[in-house]
């Protein structure tokens, strides 16, 4: 017999409420139950949907894997309730670390640091750092709290896949591989966060994100590097380094001319979905009218565009369409994160 589908919890929290709703409550009951048990619950945090497990059980944490056919030199990143719990993790905690976590946790930042004796080799890719991370969002942070158990959370779905950032995008991703889906609402960062490696002097950024390097310069009172072009041989520190990720199951292509591969293949009979913020400009204008386009607005600042983005994807590949074209956003370090994930989303 198939396993069934997991039950959704709807999980309502006001962002002025300091406790959860009686509903959300129970959901976290619930939750803490299966991940105490050694399940799988999918949560919302602040940058996407993740699919946690208890990080110190080396075979929950293998469910994840098996969940999201992920690789397994893949390391995870491990969510904790505060900067204690994160520090009885860590083998060392660098200034870097402290400065990052006082400043900006909780919220979309993620520091490597080196491993402690108490993090299975699983979580870490057999690698010699975890990556730590202390979510903003009040669901994720109560059900780490009252479960006692930091949490290995991969965002939720499959592998190089588009991440979700709602409950539903979860379902449609896993299906009935996982125990239990914590509705808290849409992601309102819409990406994952920014990685930043402090075993390096200077510290460097693994993963662009929500947070960037000018803001991680100021806490940590010095310079912040990006990775370097060829990275050391070994076990990745970071998620999001593989060459093809966070892709729709459409072909998707980032393009500086999206005007003109957007006429070409209208004319070749494609059925094509265009993301532009340039919805004023004459030659979307002009090919507006094309019977297989459909032509999505998006916001022309990068953090409105990030947020967007991946719902955006999801919405897309229920289009039946033949390719999505995007328009190449300008290369600024403002934009290196959306950059970033779109490059990777365009890799076959």
């Amino acid at each position: 017999m198939a396993r069934p589908l997991p039950p959704i919890l709807r999980a309502p929290w006001s962002a002025d409420a300091v406790d959860p709703s009686p509903p959300a409550a129970e959901a976290i009951d619930r939750a803490v139950e299966i991940l105490k048990r050694g399940g799988l619950v999918a949560i919302p945090t602040e940058t996407v949907y993740g699919l946690a497990a208890d990080a110190l059980d080396a075979e929950a944490v293998a469910g994840i894997f098996r969940a999201k056919g992920r690789p397994s030199t893949n390391p995870i990143i491990v969510h904790v309730a505060d900067v204690a719990m994160a520090m009885s993790l860590a083998g060392q905690w660098p200034a870097a670390a402290e400065a990052i976590a006082t400043r900006f946790w909780p919220g979309p930042v993620t520091v490597v640091v080196p491993r402690g004796p108490r993090i299975p080799d699983i979580v870490t890719a057999g690698g010699a750092t975890v990556a730590l991370r202390c979510p903003a969002h009040p669901l994720a942070r109560r059900l780490i709290a009252d479960s006692g158990l930091p949490l290995a959370a991969p965002s939720a779905n499959r592998s190089e896949a588009v991440s979700p950032t709602t409950a539903h995008h979860v379902l449609e991703s896993l299906g009935n591989r996982i125990d239990l889906i914590l509705d808290g609402g849409p992601c309102a960062k819409g990406i994952e966060s920014t990685v930043i490696d402090c075993t390096t002097s200077p510290p460097r950024i693994l993963r662009p994100g929500p947070l960037s390097r000018a803001e991680l310069e100021r806490a940590v009172g010095g310079p912040v590097a990006w990775p370097e072009a060829t990275e050391a041989e070994g076990p990745l520190r970071s998620p999001g380094q593989q060459a093809r990720h966070y892709a729709p199951k459409t072909p998707l292509e980032m393009r500086a001319d999206a005007s003109d591969r957007v006429a070409a293949l209208v004319g070749e009979g494609r059925r094509v979905g265009w993301l532009t913020s340039r919805t004023d400009d004459p030659d979307v204008r002009r090919l507006a009218a094309s019977r297989d386009l459909l032509i999505v607005p998006m916001p022309a600042d990068p953090e409105s565009f990030a947020t967007r983005l991946y719902a955006t994807l999801h919405a897309l590949d229920q289009r039946q369409l033949d390719c999505i074209v995007v328009d190449e956003p300008p290369d600024t370090e403002t934009w290196r994160a959306v950059r970033d994930r779109l490059h990777r989303a365009a890799t076959r």
